[in-house]
C-alpha cells in the first residue's frame, strides 16, 4: 500500500474541535422537524417494509459496512468516547487524559533539550468531529468509505476518541505536517529514539496488518492498565 500524501489525509484546520454557537430558534424548530420526520420514517419502515434490515443495522449510520469477526470496522477497532469530565487541556482547543497529557508534556521538554520542537497538531476527538472528519471530507473528495478508512476511522472507531491519541509535527517543518514525510524530519527521528520512554507508541507504522496507511505522525499512549486494555486488540493484530 502506498503511502498517503498530505493532501489524501484530514485537513490539519478540522482536526481539533471548533467554538460552537448558540442555535437560533429557527435552528431549533429546524432540528426538532428534522427528528420527528425520521422517526417518522422509521416507524413507517417497520409497519410497511421488512424488519430484517432494521433488526441487523451496520455499526455506523450511512456506512454500509460490518463489523468483522475481530470486531473491526473497515480495519479499525472500536473504541468509547472520553467524557468531558476525564480530560484536560493540554493545547488551545486540545484535550487529552491527564496521564498522557502529562506524559507528553514531559517528552516535548525533553525533545526541547535536545533541539527538537514537537507540536501537537491534533487530540482528543468527539463522535460529532469523527463524523465531519469521516463522511464529510469522504464526500468532497470523492472516496469510497474503504478509501477514506485507509486514512481516517469512522466515528466509534478512532483511537483519537479515547483521550489517549495524539498528532505530532516538527514545528521547524510543518510542510511535513500530516504526511509521509514526517519521517524524515528530525522530530520523526528522535521519537523512534525516545518515545517509548513516555509509554508513546507508533499505532500505524508501514505495512500495518490493520490495512491502514502510514501515519509517522500518529502516536497513541499505553501507560496506564486502562490504556493498554484498550489498545491491546491492536498490539495483538501487529504482533
Amino acid at each position: 500500500m502506498s503511502p498517503p500524501s498530505i493532501g489524501d489525509d484530514i485537513p490539519l484546520a478540522r482536526r481539533s474541535p471548533q467554538p460552537t454557537r448558540p442555535r437560533t430558534l429557527w435552528q431549533r424548530l429546524k432540528w426538532l422537524l428534522l427528528g420527528s420526520l425520521i422517526s417518522l420514517g422509521a416507524v413507517t419502515l417497520l409497519v410497511r417494509g421488512p424488519l430484517s434490515g432494521l433488526l441487523t443495522p451496520g455499526p455506523v449510520p450511512g456506512l454500509d459496512a460490518q463489523i468483522d469477526a475481530d470486531g473491526r470496522l473497515l480495519g479499525h477497532f472500536p473504541y468509547p468516547e472520553a467524557s468531558s469530565g476525564d480530560l484536560v487541556s493540554v493545547a488551545s482547543g486540545m484535550k487529552l487524559r491527564p496521564a498522557a497529557a502529562s506524559s507528553l508534556l514531559a517528552m516535548q521538554n525533553a525533545a526541547a533539550a535536545d533541539g527538537v520542537d514537537l507540536v501537537l497538531l491534533s487530540a482528543f476527538r468527539d463522535g460529532r468531529l469523527q463524523r465531519e472528519l469521516f463522511f464529510d471530507v469522504m464526500s468532497e473528495r470523492n472516496q469510497s468509505a474503504v478509501e477514506r478508512a485507509r486514512v481516517s476511522a469512522p466515528p466509534g472507531f478512532s483511537e483519537h476518541s479515547t483521550g489517549f491519541a495524539i498528532d505530532l509535527g516538527d514545528r521547524r517543518a510543518p510542510a511535513t505536517h500530516l504526511s509521509s514525510s514526517f519521517e524524515k524530519t528530525r522530530a520523526f527521528q528522535w521519537l523512534e529514539a525516545n518515545a517509548a520512554r513516555y509509554h508513546f507508541r507508533l499505532s500505524f507504522p508501514r505495512d500495518n496488518r490493520q490495512g491502514v496507511n502510514y501515519e509517522p505522525w500518529h502516536w497513541r499512549y499505553e501507560g496506564p492498565t486502562e490504556a493498554l486494555t484498550l489498545f491491546e486488540p491492536a498490539q495483538r493484530l501487529d504482533r
